[in-house]
């Protein structure tokens, strides 16, 4: 078992584990941590806890200290210097005349590395970019593709349903979304009802698909021939979420309708079930 503490370096970032040696660390203080790629602060959105090996990846890099007055100064120092190299590295890329957006512009909290982010249809070299921007800078730096999914995440916005977007409120990590899902829930299929800011399939698709497997799951097939105490029907109806069928009987030219628990109670059976 191992102690550790829950770091965040983002809002809406991945939750990264830390080992807080003797340190006693409570929930929204900011600490400094030794990461692969230098020295960071984060904010704790895990305090102390203890979890099983199967849950981190070792080794586990160390918190060195909870972060001070000094450090949160040198953090919006940063930000600052970020934003100029932004528009620095943007005329750049215009003097180049290379295909690619620039997107964000990050140093690392000790100044020992500048990170620029872009988004491209295809690969860039950006080789010549590189020498001016590492001579302006005296730096190390870095150009990171990345895709339409992060670009959203990372600049934010207001989604279909008129909130802020998910991806750059509360989710940590994107999720597979699929067309399946889509069509499991009975949505329209067109591409911008169903697809966010960033032209991909919306995350919140991915929210209720659960339920919506486990009630098919539970739940005859449309189409299918069922069994009940008023005589034989097909199956022509079912809302998922509240576990309800339609069912038109043979007979009497009627559609009645059967919640689960009526279904179970009644004892009707499908034609798989008779079968």
């Amino acid at each position: 078992m191992y102690n550790v503490v829950g770091v965040r370096f983002k809002k809406a970032g991945k939750i990264y584990y830390f080992d807080p040696g003797d340190l006693v660390i409570e929930k929204e203080q900011f600490v400094i941590v030794e990461t692969a790629r230098g020295i960071e602060y984060g904010k704790v959105v895990i305090a102390n806890k203890v979890v099983g090996e199967e849950d981190i990846v070792l080794p586990l890099k160390k918190v060195l200290r909870l972060a001070d007055e000094k450090d949160r100064f040198q953090v919006n120092e940063n930000r600052k210097a970020a934003k100029d190299a932004f528009e620095i590295c943007a005329d750049k890329i215009n003097e180049h005349g290379l295909e690619m957006k620039l997107v964000d512009v990050e140093y690392t909290f000790d100044r020992n590395k500048v990170i620029f982010y872009f988004t491209a249809d295809g690969r860039v070299d950006f080789r010549e970019l590189v020498k001016d921007l590492a001579a302006i800078f005296k730096t190390r730096i870095e150009l990171r593709q990345i895709g339409v999914r992060d670009e959203a995440k990372m600049l934010g916005g207001i989604g279909p349903c008129g909130r802020m977007l998910c991806c750059s409120t509360f989710l940590g990590d994107f999720e597979p979304v699929s067309i399946k899902m889509a069509k499991d829930q009975n949505l329209s299929l067109n591409p911008t009802k169903i697809s966010g800011l960033c032209g991909r399939l919306m995350c919140c698709l991915k929210y209720e698909n659960d339920e919506y497997e486990e009630a098919k799951e539970q739940l005859p097939d449309l189409g299918e021939m069922i069994y009940t105490s008023l005589g034989q029907g097909k199956v022509v109806g079912l809302n998922l979420m509240e576990r309800i069928i339609q069912i038109e009987l043979e007979e009497q030219e009627k559609v009645i309708e059967y919640t689960l628990d009526e279904i179970i109670e009644e004892g009707v059976i499908s034609s798989k079930a008779a079968d």
